[in-house]
């Protein structure tokens, strides 16, 4: 990684998973087309491009190679933990791109994304006060992901005023389908509520619906009669985790 020092411009290049889910792309595209919005009048700012670090193009590469070589980026995951994509392939991105670049911080944990978790599990008709409440994230083999995704349950636990369980499709423990049933025998006629904690709709909301819980809620972003539907504190995340990047260029 080329490092400039005193950066006080640079592209922000949002990087996320990436998904053949039609609903999925239009939701990271809605919270994209949000953030050039909130960002018009930056002078920090140079231009906001869309990547994914899998199955869609452009890749991190590519978005690189479009501006002039001497040209920074902070490269922003939109990404909910530090995973591998994070502390591996972006990082090898910023490596290989032979100009100014930094990986700025993933997207959580946040307090803006409580706000957003609280505001789905609202319109889901949950009630933490009678619920059984279950995050559910994605999940990850690196620790610190799955650390992250624990401070969240613990900030969710804290705004709900109930008790929250972490829990994951993959890799880590307990499985979402595991919590749920350990919360239904813990707390027999209870009803029992996924917080999903998942970005967009795709391939693991779809397996988060089939848990056994009650009710799981909608993603993060999500896609409601065609329009994204972009909780309001994720731009100003996006942008805050540019604004930290750019200072460690």
């Amino acid at each position: 990684m080329a490092v400039l020092t005193g950066a006080r411009t640079a592209v922000l290049a949002a990087i996320s998973h990436g998904t053949n889910y039609p609903a999925g792309q239009a939701a990271v595209q809605g919270l994209v087309e949000l953030t050039v919005r909130k960002a018009a009048g930056a002078d920090s700012v140079t231009d906001i491009q869309l990547g994914h670090v899998d199955v869609q193009q452009p890749d991190p590469a590519a978005v690189l190679s479009a501006y002039a070589p001497d040209e920074p980026a902070v490269l922003v995951p939109l990404l909910l933990s530090a995973g591998f994509h994070v502390n591996v392939d972006l990082r090898e991105a910023a490596d290989a791109a032979g100009r100014p670049v930094v990986v700025s911080g993933a997207l959580g944990p946040d307090i803006r994304l409580i706000d957003a978790l609280e505001q789905r599990l609202s319109e889901s008709g949950a009630d933490p006060a009678t619920d059984s409440i279950i995050l559910g994230a994605a999940g990850s083999s690196n620790a610190g992901a799955v650390k992250d995704v624990k401070t969240t349950a613990c900030m969710l636990s804290e705004r709900l005023d109930c008790p929250v369980q972490d829990s994951y499709l993959s890799f880590a423990h307990p499985t979402v389908h595991d919590a749920v049933s350990a919360a239904r025998e813990a707390n027999p006629g209870k009803r029992i509520v996924i917080a999903s904690y998942l970005l967009a709709p795709g391939y693991f909301q779809n397996m988060m619906a089939r848990q056994g819980a009650d009710v799981a809620t909608g993603p993060l972003l999500d896609v409601i009669e065609g329009n994204a539907d972009v909780p309001p504190g994720l731009p100003d995340i996006v942008l805050d985790r540019f604004h930290q990047g750019l200072a460690a260029l």
